[in-house]
């Protein structure tokens, strides 16, 4: 007996679109890779790149070498690459699972941690720390201010620690400006979040992320690297362009300091904590939303960059929006969280349209490589942007 036309007329409508989005699927796939086919070569540093949508990878692919003194030392999804500023969400993370365990307070101040602080500490709260409305001096300005009256002090193999970050933020008396009154990026603050962090857990920093971050959610190969200390496995090293050559630009006098900046991590382990924010492994929506909320000035004011040019400020003088380690903003109008990272020899980014369940990591070993551009230019591709 015939069906009748409208059961043919749909279930050939479904056969379409089961054809058509599969279709669809590796166009995407197709027009990602296009992104980035051309950007490294067989002999040069690399990338390795992921794009997961719905906690499923889209696009996974690796290119070119994690270090030059080994032909063979290929990239690979398991290469640990040092992501620099993209390590402030694990900072944050760390933070707030402090304060959910009753360990800190978000209102807690510098002085209350360290009773030597000096007095301009007093008003500076840990959520002043995470938002970057501390106003706490750069810290590397106060390295080259030392260096100008004593001489060269710090270096890429005596770099400076963490506890010397402290040391100089102590000798001085003020900040740049009133806690919660503008908003800088501050590396100092996340330095200090860190130090913070592991007095109040009662253990170094890096094992800190370990037990409560790497080690629940399996994140196998990821580490906050200490020389000496622990050894990153399948290290990329980093470079910078030099004319046609490349030449190893891989640690720096700041390389050693942990809170902004000392993690490595690889696609693997990272698409592992993609999903863990999705599910809320680690926090409750609920106990995230802190994170996830914009900061405002006193009074209600909306924060801006800084208008004085400088090398962590990305768009001088415009509107800012900064929650706990995350950017929190909109790109083609879809909301999204992010965090970048700039560092001797790397450029790192994650991307995460959290409305469209999308999420675009790239690690790069190379500093002429822009992985915030290369991101966005994939989260196009797989959303079907023009």
């Amino acid at each position: 007996m015939p069906r009748p036309i409208r059961t043919i007329a749909l279930r050939v409508a479904a056969y379409i679109a089961l054809f058509s989005n599969a279709f669809a699927g590796q166009s995407a796939s197709a027009q990602i890779g296009a992104v980035f086919a051309s950007v490294a070569g067989e002999k040069s540093p690399g990338l390795a790149v992921l794009v997961q949508r719905n906690g499923e990878i889209v696009f996974e692919q690796s290119y070119g070498l994690r270090e030059l003194r080994t032909p063979d030392a290929r990239i690979t999804v398991g290469t640990n690459f040092r992501l620099a500023s993209f390590t402030k969400q694990f900072t944050a993370m760390a933070t707030m699972l402090l304060v959910r365990d009753g360990k800190l307070r978000y209102d807690e101040s510098l002085t209350d941690v360290f009773p030597d602080f000096p007095a301009y500490g007093r008003r500076i709260t840990i959520r002043n720390l995470l938002t970057h409305t501390s106003g706490l001096p750069d810290y590397e300005e106060l390295m080259d201010r030392v260096e100008k009256t004593q001489g060269p002090t710090w270096s890429a193999t005596h770099q400076i620690s963490d506890q010397e970050v402290l040391g100089l933020l102590k000798r001085e008396t003020h900040g740049k400006f009133e806690p919660g009154t503008s908003w800088a990026y501050s590396n100092s603050g996340y330095v200090v979040l860190g130090l913070i962090d592991a007095k109040a857990a009662g253990e170094p920093f890096p094992r800190l992320l370990h037990d409560r971050i790497f080690h629940p959610l399996r994140m196998t190969r990821s580490i906050a690297y200490v020389n000496g200390v622990n050894k990153v496995p399948e290290r990329a090293y980093g470079y910078s362009k030099q004319g046609e050559a490349f030449v190893e630009t891989d640690q720096s006098s700041t390389s050693a300091t942990l809170g902004d900046g000392g993690v490595y991590s690889n696609l693997t382990d990272l698409a592992t904590w993609d999903k863990a924010l999705a599910s809320h492994t680690l926090l409750t929506a609920q106990e995230m939303s802190a994170a996830l909320e914009p900061v405002k000035l006193s009074g209600g004011v909306e924060p801006r960059w800084p208008t004085a040019p400088g090398d962590d400020n990305l768009n001088p003088g415009q509107p800012v929006s900064y929650g706990f380690g995350w950017f929190l903003d909109s790109y083609r109008g879809r909301p999204r969280m992010w965090h970048s990272g700039t560092t001797m020899g790397f450029r790192t980014v994650i991307e995460r349209f959290t409305g469209d369940k999308l999420t675009v990591i790239v690690l790069c070993n190379r500093s002429d490589l822009n992985a915030t551009e290369l991101a966005l230019r994939a989260a196009d591709a797989a959303l079907g942007a023009p």
